[in-house]
């Protein structure tokens, strides 16, 4: 099972978990104000290691409207594969939300198709 480290606390997950779910399960309380769908960029992370080299076209379309691409990383769009370590940018804490947002469904949406980043910088 892949390892993921948030703020210096390590859980193995299921391989194939969103990993916005993955975050929360460390007790961290990452936002994903738009329900995770690539929507609103609450839940975007810093990689510190592990990031991967495929994304949706959604998370990409989504970074580059909001000048966030080759800085964060959505993590409503991306799965636990391998171990990871990230740095969460927006938490019920950070923020003063009442809550972090409605409930992320387990699969990924609303697209679930990966490409290479250079594939999606190419069209």
């Amino acid at each position: 099972m892949p390892k993921l480290t948030v703020d210096e606390k390590t859980i193995e997950v299921p391989s194939g978990k969103r990993l916005v779910l993955a975050i929360e399960e460390t007790g961290t309380n990452i936002g994903h104000r738009c329900g995770g769908n690539a929507r609103c960029t609450t839940c975007r992370i810093k990689f510190l290691k592990g990031e991967p080299h495929r994304m949706t076209r959604a998370e990409y379309q989504k970074l580059t409207e909001r000048d966030l691409f080759g800085k964060f990383r959505l993590s409503c769009q991306i799965i636990c594969e391998y171990d990871m370590e990230v740095m969460p940018q927006m938490t019920l804490e950070s923020e003063g939300w009442s809550d972090t947002g409605p409930a992320p469904e387990t699969t990924v949406v609303p697209e679930a198709e990966w490409f290479s980043i250079e594939q999606l910088k190419s069209r």
